[in-house]
């Protein structure tokens, strides 16, 4: 037995025990392994016109013998002599592949796409093989050769015999352990799984070779006793697609066909909402078919799901989910991409961080942003339903990117206008503006119905602007991320210093406060720190109150933030404000003209709680306030 080099042997160990994290990726290789030997082939009989062979017979089989242990791949490539045994299976990391990629560079084209680069797929093979056996015999020789190892103690290279060219690799599978299971490998079903999954478009015939027993026909003269007799026979099934649905023209897929792909590879029983691709040909080509789903899966939510597009090179899958070629706004989007000039690591199971998978995610953010907005014109109604599964997905992508997002999500950002009744984008809201309106109203609260009914929101309303209602909890932190859109600020119309008054409004309220600063005072003094201060409205119409806010923090921010595990409380400073035209501002301004201390501070309680909860905010003494209200309605 020939004994691996030093350093191969330790590279063996380490590739069968760390490199490789999944065992069934082992039958991939091998396949790719045998592309790479009919790929050879085909390639030497295009330059040298005394290799004769049809393209229609390349083909590359397998087999399985669960009695035996072993799964066998075959190809009818390009074959190998004693020396290429030699350099290419006794010296680990060393690629033949690579090799004559590099040396007909030029004359490749498209015809030939070389998968192996590395030289150490085959010995992937090692995690689940007690033994492996490589019968070969090269094209142009007479001569066939037998490569034997039980792993990294060495190998044999022995004389063999062979009819036609082409490699077989013999797999003998370990024996089972309590953690592993390797016999399921021999399994039909298991192999099926593995080349759909794996090698699904590799672009030659994948010919799965099954073993049956067949009844022979009984014989009209057959004894009474006779017994059914058997003979053996070999079916044979082709497993893989060949041809990518990615890689075929749009007009020669139907969306039928489209729709049925996306049911079966992403596990949905729906078909898609909008259905596309991505081409790009150059320095990086890849194909890419994308698509948005109807509706949120059931796990989406939760720690289960992965975002990401299946990833695959040159028809073999590398990665069902590969993260970095999608956003974590566009995390709803299924698909896969293809290329042949990505730089892969040495297992080929991840991809090495670089500007080629860089230059891809760019150009598909930009064609999911393009998908989008088109859905948002040609099918509104889609589109909001859309938006109403995944919109909140988005917001946080804006939020959470720190205006990195900015100019890819704005224009696909959707919100309920009080004018219109409906859901708009931030572009139709700005449209309809008064000419000389520099702000981008909007107000935050649980649901529309208690928005529309806001005090605020309605006199905002009245003053002839539209007002914008955020019923999610994200969509205000997404506002403030955002700043502005087309030059308008966002303004939330619970503050303070709203500003929409006129300057005869602003004199009048002036005037009250100031013939009513005891009472204000008093006021203020009777709810202590809960307000920064008590102030007359000039927003309100026919509510007695409202709670506004100063600073850059919100109302509904202090709401949403206090809902949060484990967070420290953030307090918004409060104002109150009262309706000087309000009835209730009577009664106060004559129990403060009575000196009556206790009732205007009741007075004061009450009308902050009732305005804490048009605001959806909790009171701090529900027993308190159910107290005093009982006490001026007996």
């Amino acid at each position: 037995m020939r004994k691996f080099k030093t350093e191969s042997k330790k590279l063996l160990d380490l590739m069968i025990n760390s490199i490789y994290t999944n065992k069934e990726i082992f039958l991939r290789e091998l396949i790719s392994n045998a592309s790479d030997a009919i790929d050879k082939l085909y390639f030497k009989s295009l330059t040298d016109t005394s290799i004769e062979i049809a393209k229609d017979n390349l083909r590359i089989a397998i087999s399985a013998d669960e009695t035996e242990r072993t799964i066998t791949v075959s190809d009818n490539g390009i074959g190998m002599t004693k020396e290429d045994l030699e350099r290419n299976l006794s010296t680990i990391a060393h690629s033949d592949s690579l090799e004559f990629k590099l040396e007909n560079a030029a004359e490749q084209g498209d015809a030939i796409d070389i998968i192996g680069q590395f030289g150490v797929g085959f010995y992937s093979a090692f995690m689940v093989a007690q033994k492996i056996e490589v019968l070969t015999k090269r094209y142009d020789s007479e001569e066939a050769w037998l490569w034997v190892s039980e792993g990294v103690e060495g190998f044999d290279i022995l004389p063999a015999e062979k009819e036609s060219c082409g490699t077989d690799v013999i797999v003998t599978l370990k024996d089972d352990t309590p953690d592993d299971n390797y016999s399921a490998f021999a399994n039909e079903d298991t192999i099926r799984e593995l080349v759909k999954k794996y090698s699904n478009y590799v672009r030659y015939p994948i010919q799965f070779e099954t073993r049956l027993q067949q009844a022979l026909p009984k014989p009209a003269d057959a004894p009474a006793d006779y017994k059914t007799q058997y003979e053996d026979i070999v079916e044979v099934e082709t497993l893989n697609s060949m041809v990518p649905i990615w890689k075929r023209g749009k007009g020669e897929v139907s969306d039928e066909e489209y729709a049925e792909f996306y049911k079966s590879e992403f596990h949905d029983s729906s078909a898609p909402a909008r259905t596309f691709t991505v081409r790009a040909e150059g320095t990086l080509s890849y194909d890419a078919l994308l698509f948005i789903p109807a509706h949120r899966s059931m796990n989406f939510y939760t720690n289960d799901f992965k975002k990401g597009l299946a990833l695959y090179s040159s028809g073999v899958m590398i990665m069902d989910k590969c993260p970095d070629l999608l956003p974590d706004c566009f995390n709803f989007v299924f698909g896969v991409v293809d290329s042949q000039d990505l730089s892969l690591n040495i297992s080929r199971e991840i991809l090495q961080h670089n500007k080629q998978l860089r230059a891809i995610a760019r150009k598909i953010e930009r064609k999911i942003k393009q998908e989008l907005l088109d859905y948002q014109e040609d099918d509104r109604e889609g589109y909001e339903a859309f938006f109403s599964a995944f919109g909140q997905v988005m917001k946080y992508g804006l939020y959470t990117s720190n205006g990195q997002n900015n100019e890819l999500l704005k224009d696909l950002l959707m919100f309920y206008s009080v004018r219109d009744g409906k859901l708009v984008t931030l572009k139709e809201y700005v449209d309809a503006m008064h000419p000389d309106q520099e702000r981008i109203f909007y107000a935050a609260g649980d649901s529309v119905d208690m928005l529309e009914k806001a005090p605020i929101v309605k006199s905002v309303a009245k003053k002839g602007y539209d007002v914008l209602l955020c019923v999610e909890d994200v969509d205000e932190f997404c506002l403030s991320a955002l700043a502005q859109y087309d030059n308008k600020t966002f303004q939330n119309v619970a503050n303070a210093n709203l500003d929409l008054d006129t300057e005869e409004e602003k004199k009048e309220a002036k005037s009250v406060a100031e013939q009513n600063s005891e009472l204000l005072d008093a006021m203020k003094e009777a709810l202590g720190d809960k307000v920064a201060r008590v102030a007359v409205s000039t927003k309100l119409i026919d509510e007695p109150v409202c709670l506004v806010a100063e600073g850059p923090i919100s109302l509904e921010m202090e709401r949403v933030i206090g809902q949060l595990p484990n967070n420290l409380p953030v307090t918004a400073q409060h104002v109150l404000e009262v309706n000087p035209k309000h009835a209730i501002f009577k009664a106060l301004q004559d129990a403060q003209e009575a000196s009556d201390s206790e009732k205007v501070s009741a007075f004061a309680t009450i009308l902050y709680d009732q305005a804490r909860l048009i605001e959806g905010l909790p009171i701090e003494d529900p027993a308190e306030y159910s107290s005093l209200v009982c006490k001026f309605l007996a």
